[in-house]
């Protein structure tokens, strides 16, 4: 039988602990690859009727203004510049 004092144990068992968190750390966060709601372009709406800025990564064409409930259609900043110039 192998004698094991109550530090090694406890040292055995912080060891196993942190290997099992850094595994599991390692599944969801690389693993995955879960999307990504950053501050892309194509992800942020602007309402014109509340002026409420918010993302909306479901929609590409038309999208729904959680403030004011108000439909909004993605509208394109190029056309828009060359329109005006």
């Amino acid at each position: 039988m192998v004698k094991l004092d109550i530090s090694m144990a406890l040292f055995f068992y912080l060891l196993f602990t942190a290997v099992f968190m850094l595994i599991v750390w390692s599944f969801f966060d690389l693993g995955t690859g879960l999307k990504s709601y950053g501050s892309d372009e194509k992800y942020i709406w602007h309402c014109p009727i509340c002026a409420y800025n918010y993302i909306d990564s479901r929609n590409e064409e038309i999208s729904v203004c959680p403030r004011c409930k108000s439909y909004n259609q993605r509208v394109d900043k190029e056309k828009i510049l060359k329109d005006k110039a």
